[in-house]
């Protein structure tokens, strides 16, 4: 039976590093916290970057007149290449101005961090070891012990 790579053997290596790497991945992402309590791109712009109050409200209700331009040309005649675009154009400026609000902190201890470094390198590893020939390692070990 051929394992990963076409070589004999390596199946079960694959699958012990794929779990690690897995498990890597998952504590990784749980130490991970998402916030989103500073300006994004656009309505920073609009209102002076650190400046927040009465004119958060108003510089992100700019951001939707594009959008909802373009609405009402597409509700009018759908026809209309440059009511689409503006359409496009407003979903693209709402989508980057969401996007740029969100900040990814880590909130874990650096022994964890390490930890799970070497959780996904060590699967990592074993996943790539997997794709080498098992059959003819174990013969050249045993031949250079045996010699």
């Amino acid at each position: 039976m051929r394992s990963p790579g076409g070589t004999p053997g390596g199946g079960g290596l694959f699958l012990i590093g794929l779990g690690l790497v897995a498990l890597a991945t998952y504590l990784f992402f749980w130490g991970v916290v998402v916030r989103t309590d500073h300006p994004g791109l656009f309505s920073g712009f609009a209102r002076g970057r650190g400046q927040g109050g009465m004119f958060e409200t108003t510089a992100m209700a700019i951001l939707f007149v594009p959008f909802l331009i373009g609405t009402i040309a597409l509700f009018y005649d759908a026809t209309k290449k440059w009511a689409w675009g503006l359409v496009y154009l407003g979903i693209a400026i709402l989508a980057i101005e969401v996007l740029s609000r969100i900040r990814f902190e880590m909130s874990m201890r650096l022994a964890h961090l390490l930890g799970l470094m070497v959780l996904f390198a060590a699967g990592a590893g074993l996943m790539l070891r997997s794709y080498r020939d098992l059959t003819s390692t174990l013969e050249q070990a045993e031949e250079s012990k045996g010699g």
